[in-house]
Formats: structure tokens, C-alpha cells, sequence
């Protein structure tokens, strides 16, 4: 098989870019892992930028049963601040929004094969050899590559001066009714010694805890979830209140250790000519901003229409990227250093609550910007 691009990973990132590609008439070959849908560590908040990018390949995330989100309230402690969003948001579950990608790839023209695990890929002047279990090996003249957080052996990330010492988890509750009263409309950032949280729902009423804890944190409490969250619930009153007495979905979370939080990819010299990193494989923003979606959708488009304007040339779109969220992805990186003492969590609640605006603020400068988004 020898298609003209192969995308690796059929995540927001992938999926967008696959069918940007296959709607301008090229071959595409999207490899994805997972056979059936499965739950992702995500935070799941769909933004207006990320709805703009879903409405391009003809998904509504209000009928995908999204839950509407048109609030941030930041928690330290007792204190709370809240500001209304500068858009309206959607919460719902990476398992419904990337089934849904995969079909409108599908739909556009992209060949997808799943259950096809990429053990290797091989890189030479003239393209790439990629072993998959699950698929029979294929050759393409171009990657991209959309693996999400796991890199692909051989093609590490250089995340060398990135803050790599979290450990995320991303789980699901049923809240008493109560709770789930006066969380809807609203994302939580429950902010604690050590880490931070965030809290919304998803479709069905389902509340999405998604968190990140400092890794010497974690392994004071004996590297155990269990220990962790019975933690939480005695030390932040917030969560108490919220999860107390709500049910868990998932008989254990998912988890993931040593996020590159702060990640701008920076081609090496010896990086193959015709290889797009997505998502990120590209970027990766504190989830402080919540706006990991829509950048990992920017990465998709710009890849696709960089190729489709100057070919293979993925170290202009590597630029081009860096340009459009880099400011983003350091001042969501700053936001998160301010939050670490809590004389700094106090702090930035406490100015919130001041200027309720500043929120409103922040959340739209760590978006991708008006000038970089793509028609």
C-alpha cells in the first residue's frame, strides 16, 4: 500500500488534518490504535476555536450532546472567583468526539484502518516505511504524526527545559443532584497544594475530573490513587463538597506520568524532510488554559494546508505553528509557576475576585489567536 500520506493517530489533531487532505483530492491513510472507542486523558472542553474547527468537517458539538459551558470559576481552598466566558464551551468525552472525527474522515475520503499499532517507521529521502501491528506495512511520501502524548520509538520529543514533573489522572463521576446543579454551565480549576484540578460536565450529566499532581507529591502518598484522592477530599473543601458523595464511573482512572507541559517542537537537524508533528507531538499547553483541543485541531489545519501550499516542507509549518501558540503555551505556563506556592494560589484568587474580568482575560490569551485561525 502506498498512499501519499499517512497519518499517524486519529485523535482531534490527525483526524483534522486527515480530512483537510482527503477533501483536496489526496490519498490519505490514517493509521489509528484503538479498535473500539476508548476514554483519553483529556479535559475535554471543546472551545469556540475548537468548535470552529469541528463545524469545518461538519460536526455540531451541541448534537454530539455536549454539555454548554459558559463560566470559569477558579477554587483555592474556600475562595472562589468567577467570571463569565468570553465564548459559550462544550464538555464531552474524547471517546464521542474522536468516534466522531473518525467518521467525518472517513466521510471526506481518508482511508481508516483501526487497530493498527505503529511499531516503526522508517525515514528516507523519498518518504517513509511504516511497520504497524494490525496492518500490513505500508510506504508514504509524507507523515504526520499524531500520537498524542506517546511518542513513537525512534522520534522522541527533545522536551529537554520543559516541566515534566506531573503526573495527570482523568476519571468520571456521578454527582448528587445538587452538586450536579451547581456545576453545570461552569469549569471548576480547583487549585491545591501540589497540583490542580479541573472539573466539568460532560453529556449525560457526567462530571469529568481531570488532574495533575506533582510527581514527589504522588509518591509521598505511596504512588496510590486511592491515597491521592481520599487526600484531596480532606484538603480541599471544594472537591469534598462536589465528589463526597458522588459515584465513580470508572473503576480505576487513567493516568499518564511526566507531561511536557511548556513543549514547543524545534526541528532537529536530522529530522526527516516530509514529517509533520501534530498535537502534541508539537505543543503542549499547561491544561491550566484548557485549550489543548483547539491548538491540537490548529496544528491539523495548518499541517494540511502548509502541505497543500509548499509540499513536504514541515519545518516551515513547525515555524509557523511556534508562531501561532507559542505566547499561548508560555503564558499558560507562567499562570501555572504562579499557582504553585500558596502564597501564589492565594494570590491569583484573591486578584480574580478583584477583577472578575482577568479570567475572562486570561482565557482568551491563551487561545489560539484571531489572526491565526484558519477558514
Amino acid at each position: 500500500m502506498t498512499p501519499e500520506i499517512a497519518v499517524i493517530g486519529g485523535g482531534p489533531a490527525g483526524s483534522i488534518a486527515a480530512c483537510a487532505l482527503a477533501r483536496a483530492g489526496r490519498r490519505v491513510v490514517l493509521l489509528e490504535r484503538e479498535r473500539e472507542p476508548r476514554h483519553k486523558i483529556c479535559g475535554e472542553f471543546v472551545s469556540i476555536e475548537a468548535q470552529g474547527a469541528l463545524a469545518q468537517v461538519g460536526i455540531d458539538p451541541a448534537a454530539l450532546g455536549g454539555a454548554p459551558i459558559d463560566m470559569v470559576r477558579l477554587v483555592h481552598g474556600e475562595s472562589a472567583a468567577e467570571s463569565p466566558l468570553p465564548f459559550r464551551a462544550y464538555g464531552f468525552t474524547r471517546r464521542r468526539l474522536d468516534e466522531a472525527l473518525l467518521d467525518a474522515a472517513r466521510a471526506h475520503g481518508a482511508e481508516v484502518i483501526r487497530g493498527a499499532s505503529v511499531r516503526r517507521l522508517h525515514a528516507a529521502d523519498d518518504g517513509f516505511r511504516i511497520e504497524a501491528e494490525g496492518s500490513e506495512d505500508l510506504s508514504a511520501g509524507t507523515v504526520f504524526l499524531a500520537t498524542g502524548k506517546h511518542d513513537l520509538r525512534g522520534f522522541k520529543r527533545d522536551t529537554a527545559g520543559t516541566r515534566d514533573s506531573l503526573v495527570g489522572f482523568k476519571t468520571y463521576f456521578r454527582l448528587p443532584p445538587g452538586e450536579r446543579r451547581a456545576l453545570a454551565g461552569a469549569i471548576e480549576v480547583i487549585l491545591f497544594a501540589g497540583g490542580y484540578a479541573g472539573l466539568q460536565l460532560v453529556e449525560e450529566g457526567i462530571a469529568n475530573l481531570c488532574l495533575l499532581v506533582e510527581a514527589d507529591r504522588f509518591e509521598a502518598l505511596g504512588r496510590s490513587w486511592d491515597a491521592l484522592f481520599a487526600h484531596l477530599l480532606a484538603t480541599c473543601p471544594h472537591l469534598d463538597r462536589r465528589l463526597g458523595d458522588a459515584e465513580p464511573v470508572l473503576d480505576k482512572p487513567l493516568a499518564i506520568a511526566r507531561v511536557p507541559y511548556g513543549f514547543l517542537h524545534r526541528p532537529a537537524g536530522d529530522e526527516p524532510h516530509g514529517l509533520f508533528r501534530l498535537g502534541d507531538q508539537a505543543a503542549v499547553i499547561p491544561s491550566f488554559s484548557g485549550d489543548g483541543m483547539a491548538i491540537a485541531m490548529h496544528s491539523g489545519r495548518l499541517a494540511a494546508r502548509t502541505y497543500l501550499e509548499q509540499g513536504r516542507a514541515a519545518s516551515l509549518f513547525h515555524a509557523r505553528l511556534r508562531r501561532d501558540v507559542g505566547p499561548q503555551v508560555r503564558l499558560a505556563g507562567a499562570l501555572y509557576a504562579a499557582s504553585r506556592s500558596g502564597l501564589g494560589r492565594r494570590a491569583l484568587v484573591a486578584a480574580c475576585r478583584l477583577w472578575p474580568g482577568g479570567l475572562r482575560v486570561a482565557a482568551e490569551r491563551t487561545r489560539v489567536p484571531v489572526h491565526a485561525r484558519l477558514a
